[in-house]
């Protein structure tokens, strides 16, 4: 049922002249397949690729591109349940949410469709009348993209449909554990039509391809999803060779609920945030702040709708949350949870792994978490609500802001004085105020401060994938 996963290269699929690395279900700890691994030479192959690739594809009309993706779309959705299965087996995500992944990848196909069409110049009134000025957009050329295995399909596919949108050939790096639903996707943009060269996909050691594409002349633009830390180190390596970059890095998202807010609706709502993806989520609600008038009446909420999860194989139409993606998730659960304890934080709820096989640790509750706990300071990135008391707005505020993220953050509130307060001061580049109301294709997603910078999504989206040009002309 799970395939082995190859290599995109050219318009062709290949077995890479590397060793293949073995691909685990984290449901069960057990590897069910194998990916192509990328050596130097394949590399090159793929940057030749590319600028073969690019010097076709760019010369696209906006209308071909926007016929492609939206065949692309269409295709998505006839293989959805095909592409959710091999989603769910390797990354272990429940399967509606599998599901869910690949319908948001189609639709994300199909905005991009329409902004590859609404890619705009302009005139500018000159000084004298035998002179025209004209600003034009193009492709900024070839694209080095490097996507995480949280959400396989969503995340490249923001990569793929912006820089083929703008008509740039594009090189992506997918993550090795969760490859094939990547090639999946892949394969629908291949099949509807996109030309050899303008897209490849890779896969095999990570430093060694970003250190490879990244300082290459023929890489004119850089994209990663990612760690803070992995692209701190990135956003080094490209400075030093004047590449444009988008950066979609970590989080440690903080929410407010406020004492008018609606107590139940928004415990029901933020749980479900909280361990969607099993918490795997950079923009998943983590640090839980709580009028103090309210605290026990949201916890005991929280706590109620956290304890209904059901824990299981995410191919079980049963189960609401599945394993983590990776032992090192499971690890650091462990780790962070054990951290928090010690430090006098109380257990409400989960606090263990499930089982012996797989990757499964329980839906986890910690109230009263001291700020000194590991948990408060590093990003969690698992099934672990952190929720703390506060006592004035300005404590909130200052909490909120404390740490050096800004990718996402929330409040509940009726108050539309308290609602403004926050999307002012709080340091965030996404707000979302009483639901959660992020990461659709149409709307901007991206961060500030150590969270990254750039945008997907949206009309914002494409900008990055092209360069803005002036040409003045006078009449002779």
């Amino acid at each position: 049922m799970y395939p082995d996963v190859a290599l995109y290269i050219d318009g062709s699929w290949t077995g890479g002249s590397g060793a293949a690395l073995p691909v685990l279900n984290p449901a069960t700890g057990e590897p069910i397949g194998r990916v192509a691994h990328a050596t130097p030479a394949d590399l090159e192959r793929a940057v030749a690729a590319a600028e073969r690739g690019f010097a076709r594809w760019r010369r696209s009309s906006g209308f071909e591109r926007a016929r492609i993706l939206r065949r692309t779309a269409a295709l998505l959705r006839e293989r959805c349940e095909h592409i959710a299965q091999l989603l769910t087996l390797e990354q272990g995500k429940v399967i509606a949410e599998s599901r869910q992944e690949v319908e948001r990848g189609a639709e994300c196909c199909e905005w991009m469709a329409g902004e590859a069409q609404r890619i705009y110049g302009r005139t500018i009134g000159s000084r004298a009348a035998h002179v025209s000025q004209l600003v034009i957009k193009d492709p900024i050329g070839i694209v080095a993209g490097f996507t995480p295995w949280n959400f396989p399909i969503n995340q490249l596919v923001r990569k793929l449909t912006g820089a083929l949108a703008a008509g740039c050939a594009i090189i992506a790096k997918g993550p090795e554990e969760t490859p094939a639903s990547c090639a999946e996707l892949v394969r629908a943009f291949a099949d509807a039509g996109i030309p050899a060269g303008a897209m490849n996909l890779l896969y095999g050691t990570p430093a060694q391809i970003s250190e490879y594409l990244v300082p290459h002349p023929s890489i004119r633009k850089v994209s990663f999803t990612g760690s803070t830390a992995v692209g701190k180190q990135l956003a080094a390596l490209a400075g030093r060779h004047m590449k444009p970059m988008t950066m979609e890095l970590g989080g440690h998202a903080p929410v407010l609920v406020f004492a008018d807010a609606d107590i139940a609706s928004a415990a029901r709502i933020l749980c479900a945030s909280k361990f969607r993806c099993s918490g795997q989520s950079c923009i998943n609600p983590t640090r839980y702040l709580i009028d103090r008038s309210i605290y026990e009446r949201f916890v005991d909420a929280f706590v109620e709708a956290a304890r209904a999860i059901k824990v299981g194989n995410g191919l079980d139409p049963a189960s609401t949350m599945g394993p983590m993606a990776n032992v090192r998730r499971l690890q650091a659960m462990q780790a962070l949870t054990a951290d928090a304890l010690e430090q006098g934080a109380r257990l409400r709820l989960g606090g263990a792994r499930i089982g012996a096989a797989g990757y499964f640790f329980a839906p986890t509750v910690l109230t009263d978490v001291p700020l000194s706990a590991r948990a408060m300071n590093e990003e969690p990135f698992g099934p672990l609500a952190l929720i703390r008391p506060f006592s004035s707005l300005d404590e909130a505020l200052a909490e909120a802001n404390r740490l050096p993220y800004g990718l996402a953050a929330y409040a509940f509130t009726r108050s539309s004085t308290l609602a403004r307060a926050v999307v002012e001061q709080v340091q965030s580049g996404m707000v979302s105020i009483n639901h959660i109301g992020l990461a659709a294709p149409e709307t901007p997603f991206g961060g500030m401060r150590d969270s990254g910078y750039g945008f997907e999504g949206g009309s914002e989206a494409i900008e990055a994938y092209l360069q803005t040009r002036f040409v003045t002309t006078a009449d002779l």
